[in-house]
C-alpha cells in the first residue's frame, strides 16, 4: 500500500529586486530547510516538495518530488522583470489539480496541501492575481502563508490570499535563513499532524520572521 502523501508547494520570487544577495540567501536557506526536513522521519516518509519561480513569467521549478529524491541547483534571477504572482497562482491551480491525488472508494487521496509564498514586491498582474484567489481557496490546501520579504514588500495584496502573513524586515542571510528553518519546522508539523481534518496549526515563527496581525 501506498503511503499517502503531503504535498508541499514553495513560490518563490525571482523578479530583478531579488538580484544578488536575497536570491543567494534563498539559495543557502532551501539547501538548510531540506537538510532539517530530512532529518525528520515523518517528513521523509510523506513529504513531497514543488517549488515554482515567478518574474515575467510564472516557471514549474521542481516538479512535485519525494523529499528523499530532491537536488536543487542554484534559481537564478533575471536582471531586471515584473513580479507576475498571478501567473504563479494560476500555474499552482493547474499543478495541484494535476498531481494531488483525491480521495476514492478504493483508496485514500493524499493529505492537504501546504503553501508557502515568498515575495519582496506587490503582485505587477494584480487583476489575474485577485482571480485566482477564489480558486486556490477551493483546492482546499491546509494552510497557506505568505512571506512579505523586505521593506517594498506589500502585506495588503499578501492578506487577500492568505490572513496567515508573515514579514521579513531585510533581505540578509539571517532573515532568509530564519523563515526557510520555521518552513522547515512547520512542514514537519504538518508530516506528523497530516490526517487531522482542519487547517494545521504552525509553530510561532523565530524572532527575525514577523507574524503580521
Amino acid at each position: 500500500m501506498s503511503v499517502r502523501r503531503l504535498p508541499v508547494y514553495i513560490l518563490l520570487d525571482t523578479s530583478g529586486s531579488m538580484r544578488g544577495e536575497p536570491i543567494h540567501s534563498v539559495n543557502v536557506g532551501l539547501q538548510a530547510m531540506l537538510s532539517a526536513l530530512r532529518q525528520d522521519p515523518y517528513a521523509l516518509e510523506s513529504v513531497h516538495l514543488s517549488i515554482i519561480t515567478f518574474d515575467v513569467e510564472a516557471r514549474e521549478y521542481l516538479p512535485l518530488t519525494p523529499l528523499d529524491q530532491v537536488q536543487l541547483g542554484e534559481i537564478q534571477v533575471p536582471s531586471s522583470g515584473a513580479t507576475f504572482l498571478g501567473a504563479a497562482l494560476e500555474l499552482l491551480i493547474r499543478h495541484v489539480d494535476r498531481d494531488v491525488r483525491k480521495s476514492t472508494d478504493e483508496a485514500k487521496g493524499d493529505w492537504r496541501p501546504l503553501l508557502f509564498v515568498m515575495t519582496d514586491g506587490s503582485p505587477s498582474d494584480l487583476h489575474n492575481y485577485r482571480q485566482a484567489i477564489p480558486e486556490i481557496h477551493r483546492r482546499h490546501f491546509g494552510s497557506i502563508v505568505a512571506c512579505a520579504a523586505g521593506p517594498k514588500a506589500k502585506d495588503e495584496a499578501l492578506r487577500e490570499l492568505t490572513d496567515r502573513v508573515v514579514r521579513l524586515d531585510t533581505l540578509d542571510a539571517a532573515a532568509f535563513s530564519g523563515f526557510f528553518k520555521w518552513v522547515s519546522a512547520s512542514v514537519a508539523v504538518g508530516s506528523s499532524s497530516a490526517g487531522l481534518e482542519g487547517p494545521v496549526t504552525l509553530p510561532p515563527p523565530p524572532a527575525e520572521v514577523q507574524l503580521v496581525l
